[in-house]
């Protein structure tokens, strides 16, 4: 579980700077502080000198070898830069018997030891030889009275117990072996004359007896004794130092952290990484072959932290939790009642249902009255239902999508539009065969009276219903939550739309026939121009058609150019709901306010006029056409006819039969 950020190695001979280098380069990883030494005590004392040079007092947190152990060497006059430093010691025991042979030895009864001589000088400071006395040199002549541990001090050598369990190992593995290869003679055999290294070190991994100190000596298959260290952590208390024990190491690792002090005095355990921990909604993308150090890369836009290595999509109806570690459900919205977008549609709504059902009742109670039959009651009433329905849509429009209302939708978007346009042409249509056919015959066109009228209307309508239930049939209506339409880049503003399931193309199709009505219409209204201008409701009908279809060019931009706005749900239903609305109320306003104006505020208006057979308006008509022939040249289009008033009140009379609504 530990990773090497830098591995440097110490030269035999190291030039000078080169420890300077060695903390530079120990030093590229500021996160990297740990450092572990395998080195002697000169190259550690001469590492810290460089980090202290280097400033890096306290940066560094050093793990020494037991070549380190509980020296003082290595650390003097540099201490505060060793402080928190651990370092092992093998664990070991003072062997007494060792101390009491020791302490007796000396020049007298040691001589076989050709070294102790040299050892007795330095131990007591002192020269055998009077010639190696010099003068004034503070040194003096050894007596051979001086004693070890009275005259010096002394402290057994930490390795003194392992020395003899290894001398013991070695003893061991040649009694087995001599047993093995000699058995039951005394003295070397001729087998063990040539020692075969490799079979004695097979009989030394194969010992196992109990050691000086008590502990067991025996190798595993790799040639080691057991671990037993002591672990050590250099202190600095009140300006006290010390090496103190901190914990143990016999098969497994035992740590008294309690016990441990880093620089500073501090009592947190510093960090010694390669790479910070990566925050909540970050992935680690690791670097090549350091599995310690990584980048942290973010979980972004509908992307989840799945697990520390790997970012995954949310579902297509979630989106990320706050934190990126997870998904939550993305929220619904829809139009509600309360919103601007829909409070103006709906006011519009409201004041134009409430005209319409105004001039619905002035009509039904002046039913009767010339300027009501003038405008073709019942056309008037199809077309008022149409107005009415167009309105009533904007409801819809703005209900809380369910099967219901989505059906509801498609029924009626189109259905008040193709109501009120089927009527309008009719109308139109009418006025224009009537006209055209007073240019060739004196006989009255087909299909002119109130009947015919109303089936040519209900006709015109029933495409538009058997369209619809065509699309039933193929695609059953139903509400849907789109995920699609307001899934921003920015995915704490998504935004799921409850909607029915109409979409933009079904939208023109759906509106498509209306058009074609509104179009067709349009072009007999440009036809009819020429007619007497107190004639019926021509010009009226053709002013509506005009306004009609300014305010559905502004549409069609506004509604397709907003497709790919965030606020596209708000402003295509705004904007189809007013101009739905617009539409109703430029026919409702150019062809029956007046008419309503007058029958309320100048009933003196609404009277007959004197009457005509069909047959001397046709007869007026074409003779108008023929004894002037440029009528239709005059600037505002108009053939003057005086006879043509009888049709104004539409109470003409052929063959005594009422002819209303021509």
């Amino acid at each position: 579980g530990l990773c090497i950020s830098q591995s440097v190695k110490i030269p035999r001979e190291p030039r000078p700077g080169e420890f300077d280098k060695i903390i530079r380069r120990l030093s590229e990883n500021p996160n990297a502080r740990v450092v572990i030494i395998f080195a002697n005590e000169d190259d550690i004392r001469r590492l810290l000198q460089a980090a202290k040079k280097a400033n890096q007092t306290g940066h560094f947190i050093w793990v020494g070898s037991d070549s380190w152990g509980s020296k003082i060497s290595p650390i003097l006059n540099q201490e505060e830069m060793a402080e928190g430093a651990v370092t092992i010691l093998p664990k070991r025991q003072s062997i007494k018997g060792f101390d009491r042979y020791f302490v007796s030895r000396t020049l007298e009864n040691n001589r076989r030891n050709i070294w102790f001589a040299e050892f007795w000088e330095n131990n007591f400071q002192c020269k055998l030889s009077r010639h190696a006395v010099k003068k004034g040199s503070g040194i003096k002549k050894c007596t051979n009275h001086e004693r070890i541990g009275k005259d010096s001090s002394y402290e057994q050598e930490g390795k003194v117990q392992f020395v003899i369990d290894a001398i013991y190992a070695m003893a061991h593995a040649l009694h087995n072996m001599h047993k093995d290869l000699c058995p039951g003679k005394v003295g070397l055999c001729s087998k063990m004359e040539s020692i075969n290294g490799t079979l004695l070190l097979k009989y030394i991994r194969h010992v196992n007896f109990t050691g000086i100190a008590g502990t067991p000596v025996i190798f595993n298959v790799n040639g080691d004794a057991p671990g037993r260290y002591e672990i050590y952590q250099y202190q600095i208390t009140n300006n006290m130092t010390e090496y103190k024990i901190i914990g143990h190491w016999t098969d497994q690792l035992y740590l008294d952290t309690d016990e441990m002090q880093w620089p500073g005095a501090s009592q947190e355990v510093p960090s010694s990484i390669c790479s910070q921990p990566c925050r909540l909604g970050q992935r680690k993308k690791t670097v090549k072959g350091i599995p310690c150090c990584w980048h942290c890369e973010n979980c972004d836009g509908y992307q989840y932290q799945a697990d520390t290595y790997t970012c995954k999509m949310c579902r297509f109806d979630l989106r990320p939790n706050a934190n990126n570690t997870g998904c939550d459900p993305i929220p619904i919205v829809k139009l509600e009642w309360s919103s601007p977008w829909a409070v103006i549609p709906v006011l519009i709504a409201i004041l134009g249902i409430m005209a319409t059902l105004f001039v619905v009742v002035s009509f039904v109670r002046y039913n009767d009255t010339p300027i009501v039959k003038a405008s073709g009651r019942e056309l008037s009433y199809v077309l008022l239902t149409g107005i009415f329905l167009c309105y009533a849509t904007t409801f819809l429009m703005i209900s809380t999508p369910d099967v219901v209302i989505c059906s509801l939708r498609r029924i009626f978007l189109g259905l008040g539009m193709s109501i009120s346009y089927a009527a309008l042409l009719t109308k139109t249509n009418r006025i224009y065969r009537i006209f055209e056919q007073g240019k060739m015959s004196v006989s009255a066109p087909r299909f002119i009276s109130p009947a015919s009228q109303l089936v040519i209307t209900f006709s015109l309508i029933s495409f538009q219903l058997l369209g619809v239930c065509i699309w039933f049939g193929v695609d059953p209506s139903q509400a849907i939550i789109d995920y699609e339409d307001q899934r921003t880049s920015n995915p704490k503003i998504a935004r799921g739309v409850l909607k029915c399931d109409i979409s933009d193309l079904s939208l023109i199709c759906l509106l498509g026939y209306s058009m074609l009505l509104m179009v067709t219409c349009t072009v007999y209204a440009i036809k009819t121009r020429g007619v007497p201008e107190t004639f019926n409701e021509a010009k009226p009908i053709g002013f509506t058609m005009y306004t009609t279809c300014i305010v559905w060019l502004a549409f069609i931009p506004i509604f397709f150019g907003t497709s790919q706005s965030a606020e596209k749900m708000y402003i295509q239903t705004t904007t189809l709901t007013i101009s739905v609305s617009l539409s109703a109320s430029v026919s409702l306003g150019m062809l029956y306010m007046p008419k309503v104006y007058v029958i309320l505020f100048h009933p003196e208006q609404n009277v007959p006029k004197r009457k005509r057979s069909l047959k001397a308006v046709v007869t007026a008509a074409t003779m108008s056409n023929k004894f002037n022939p440029k009528g239709g040249l005059r600037p505002n289009g108009e053939a003057k006819s005086e006879l043509c008033e009888s049709l104004e009140t539409q109470d003409c009379v052929e063959g005594g039969q009422p002819c209303e609504g021509l």
